[in-house]
């Protein structure tokens, strides 16, 4: 059949619902071919709903009907229609009624993995956004909320654990072998939330008592055979718990947490009310088997999902475009914790690189929207670094203009006015307000209008004044059905660098007093401009400190500005951000003076600053190592914007690295020996920050040009190694040359590992990041591997989108053939898993930026994708956005 434009919800189009379900009951019976499903719902019409005489309608798909009761009357087929998407009851009561429909799904057919399906043999649920309307018929929105009683049935020996939210009420054996369980929710949730799990499982338990002194019990479910690798994640909830009270004064409320780890699933976890689902590569976690990155992202992504249970469940959204009112929030909460837990400067670095990697592309490109979206086809593409990242920004600039306390105290007021609720950003964003003392009508605007601002930044000083003068302006560029923007709300925190390396006490014209070395800049008008008195010397700006909003800033900064700033910025993210801003600098001038024939700028001075801080025993190891890599080559491609050429680019990072690691050998041979981690392992901060200091030496040390000392110094780091993160930092360098030790070592960890599957995702990733010609040739190879399987998501992820989305130079090719491979890619996973083939296909959004061949190839691609007939929604919407 030919794609026909699917309709576009709107925003503006909000209506509450015609009908509310106050209280659902579930009767499941499990079987893999043919699920039956009675639901039993406590109806009434909604006495705000502008529909009075509209009648029921609910969502469901890939559903057979079996009946429909109406007070327990049997409803005739006259009484009601139904389609593939919906199930419209025409003579619904205006009082409260029953209704009861029974329904089958197959969920060992559902390929999509969204609703019921089947994951390695266990029944598992996935809700969010649209997943409950493939379960039953429902009203499947998220300002329907509704408790929920679920009685769940299952052949013991193929299900022995069932699970679903709440609190268990009963359970017991029935004849035939099999047996039941009940589950009671008292807090009422969208369907949304909805989840059930049943198979074969272990469990690890623990307790926690609340801050009123409640015992809850924790319980983690995995395969059986995983119980030993969950201990990182037992402990990471409760801190995550203990925290949550401490910084938010939020208690958990059920008598039990449970968890349970799946291996096909879409995303990386799910905050079903006291059930969470977890994609199991983000609980599982052993020294032997997981590196420092993965504890890191358990830890994070377990606080995450946990404080869901307020900033998502308890209050809720009222309709999928306050998506960010849930997501960006949480993620800002969980990015507060990490920073809690760990280095909170490089915790903000990760942040920030994470943010410009994914959402500077995004507000830069075809696919552009608001934090808060104002319309959609299928709201499978909104979950966005948008939404999550520079949604988690609004919230923390909030947090910069009120204070710690202020902030606590609009919070508060938030839980307080909506616990029990479907809420907007409106109401979010007026609780801040309110209950910190601050004006936030202005600030409206970053939820409503698309695209990354650019400060712009001018400073004079007045040696017989004593007083500095620094000028803000702001402008932000057209983006998708926006062609004007307002001025936006900006805190700018700042500081004034003296000539001895210190920072300057701030005082603006006018003040009676400096007020501290640091202070919030409030820029809200075009361009504004602020006067700074009793500045004894010429200082060096030191703007946007801590990354106080998700702008562009263009101060104007010279190379011995960024030198001084990198040496001497108390902020230890601006120190950060002056060091990349500088080496970008020079890696953009490599790739001009390569295309010249000029390949002499060696790097010297940022060598030096490199030497200076390994020789820094006062600061912390792994700020260390984040202060000594080079920009991605992403970085460098999105800061010459247009006509990029990866190759170029490629070459010129590697000419610089090596020149580097040639002048720095000794100092990174030194440090290398000297952060070498003994006994036990660690995941700890300390441990993580020495291997990390340590690895990117060796990646250096690795880099020397010509020389074999550095790849032999890999192979025996990784026959060395006793944990995860050296294996794979070893096989990191290895990857990627071409050399016998490539083959050699990958081989050894694939024998060793083959029976692991999120080991071997690890080793599939490794040949997707692979820098060698041949990698393309390995991937088509690699996908008809044992290893790998294209109905599941994790490997899907672990092959083909890393390689689309972070293999710079290997997927665009300048033959177009990595383009050509993706784009069959999606298509074959459209017919499977529409929502992982979409994602896949947002590596091709920054394709106007790249030089004419290659974007005339990805176009091509595109567009062979956009005019194949029969194409999901998700991805139609996508492809479609992209050439627009």
């Amino acid at each position: 059949m030919k794609n026909e434009d699917p309709r576009t919800i709107r925003l503006a189009e909000y209506t509450a619902p015609a009908f509310l379900i106050d209280e659902v009951a579930l009767d499941i019976s499990l079987d893999p071919k043919a699920t039956r499903v009675h639901s039993r719902l406590t109806v009434r019409r909604n006495p705000d709903s502008k529909a009075a005489d509209a009648p029921l309608v609910l969502d469901g798909e890939k559903l057979t009907l079996h009946e429909v009761k109406l007070n327990g009357e049997t409803v005739s087929p006259n009484g009601y229609q139904v389609d593939e998407a919906q199930l419209t009851l025409f003579d619904a009561p205006d009082g409260p009624f029953t209704l009861e429909i029974v329904t089958d799904c197959a969920p060992e057919e559902n390929t999509a993995l969204t609703g019921l399906y089947l994951s390695s043999d266990i029944y598992c649920t996935q809700c969010e956004a649209q997943g409950f309307r493939r379960i039953t018929y429902f009203p499947d929105r998220p300002d329907v909320m509704a408790t929920y009683r679920t009685r769940i049935e299952a052949n013991k020996t193929d299900a022995p654990v069932l699970l679903s939210n709440g609190n268990l009420e009963a359970s017991g054996d029935l004849d035939g072998g099999r047996h039941f369980a009940e589950w009671h929710d008292p807090f009422p949730k969208p369907s949304y939330l909805f989840a059930l799990v049943g198979g074969k499982l272990g469990h690890v338990e623990d307790k926690f008592t609340t801050m009123s002194g409640r015992e809850v019990t924790l319980r983690i479910y995995v395969e059986p055979g995983n119980e030993d690798r969950c201990a990182y994640a037992m402990e990471a909830l409760k801190r995550s718990m203990k925290w949550d009270e401490e910084r938010f004064g939020r208690e958990y409320d059920l008598d039990i947490f449970m968890i349970v780890a799946v291996s096909a699933f879409n995303m990386g976890a799910m905050e079903n009310k006291g059930l969470n689902v977890f994609n199991d590569k983000y609980i599982l976690a052993r020294a032997d088997t997981a590196t420092d990155a993965d504890y890191a992202a358990i830890e994070a992504i377990i606080a995450h999902e946990y404080f869901h249970n307020w900033t998502g469940n308890r209050i809720t959204c009222r309709d999928w475009f306050q998506l960010c009112l849930k997501e960006g929030l949480t993620v800002f909460r969980d990015q507060e914790f990490t920073s809690d837990m760990r280095s909170r400067p490089v915790k903000r670095i990760s942040d920030v690189k994470l943010l410009r990697a994914h959402q500077f592309p995004e507000d830069g490109g075809p696919l552009a929207h608001p934090v808060r979206p104002d319309a959609y086809i299928e709201i499978n593409n909104f979950y966005t670094a948008t939404v999550y990242e520079k949604g988690a920004e609004l919230c923390r600039m909030i947090h910069t203009l009120a204070g710690p306390e202020r902030f606590r105290k609009g919070m508060d007021l938030y839980f307080e006015r909506h616990d029990g609720e479907a809420a907007t950003v409106e109401d979010f964003v007026s609780s801040l307000a309110d209950g910190a003392d601050l004006d936030l009508d202005q600030f409206m605007r970053w939820y409503s209008q698309s695209g990354t601002p650019e400060v712009l930044a001018s400073g004079t000083y007045d040696a017989t004044r004593k007083s500095y003068t620094l000028t803000l302006s702001q402008v932000c560029q057209p983006t998708p059905g926006q062609p004007k923007k307002a001025p936006y709300h900006i805190p700018v925190a700042m500081g004034l660098v003296g000539p001895d390396g210190n920072d300057i006490p701030l005082q603006l014209q006018g003040e009676d007093a400096p007020i501290g070395p640091s202070r919030v800049l409030n820029l809200t008008e075009q361009e504004q401009t602020f006067h700074f008195v009793n500045v004894p010397a010429k200082p060096v700006p030191s703007l946007l400190r801590g990354f106080s909003a998700p702008v562009k800033l263009n101060a104007n900064l010279k190379e011995r500005d960024l030198m001084f700033l990198m040496t001497h910025d108390s902020d230890p993210f601006n120190r950060w951000e002056a060091a990349q801003r500088y080496a970008t600098g020079l890696l953009i001038g490599l790739v001009g003076a390569q295309a010249n024939g000029d390949k002499n700028r060696q790097g010297t001075a940022f060598a030096d600053m490199i030497r200076a801080l390994l020789a820094d025993s006062s600061l912390d190891p792994d700020y260390v190592a984040q202060m000594i890599v080079l920009p991605s080559e992403q970085t460098i491609a999105q800061t010459i914007g247009k006509d990029v050429d990866p190759d170029a680019i490629h070459a010129a990072r590697e000419t610089l690295r090596g020149s580097i690691a040639v002048q720095l050998r000794d100092e990174f041979a030194k440090t290398y020996e000297a952060f070498r981690v003994d006994g036990p392992y660690s995941p700890d901060a300390d441990h993580a920050g020495r291997r990390s200091l340590r690895n990117a030496c060796l990646a250096y040390l690795a880099a020397v040009p010509g020389s074999q000392d550095g790849v032999a110094l890999a192979l025996a780091h990784y026959r060395q190694a006793t944990n995860m993160t050296d294996a794979m930092a070893a096989l990191g360098v290895l990857a990627n040359v071409e050399e016998p030790a490539h083959d050699e070592a990958l081989a050894d960890f694939y024998d060793r590992w083959k029976d692991n599957h999120l080991v071997v995702d690890k080793w599939l990733t490794l040949q997707a990041l692979s820098t060698r010609p041949d990698t393309l040739d390995r991937i088509k190879r690699l996908t008809t591997h044992p290893a790998f399987n294209i109905k599941g998501p994790n490997k899907v992820r672990a092959l083909i989108t890393s390689f689309a989305a972070a293999n710079q130079v290997r997927f665009h090719a300048e033959d177009g053939a990595g383009y050509e491979f993706v784009a069959d890619k999606v298509l074959e996973l459209d017919r499977l898993n529409p929502q992982v083939a979409a994602r896949m296909l947002g590596s091709f959004k920054s394709w106007r930026q790249f030089e004419a061949g290659r974007r005339a190839k990805m176009e091509a691609a595109l567009k062979r994708i956009a005019e194949t007939e029969g194409l999901s929604r998700d991805v139609y919407e996508i492809a479609t956005k992209t050439l627009a």
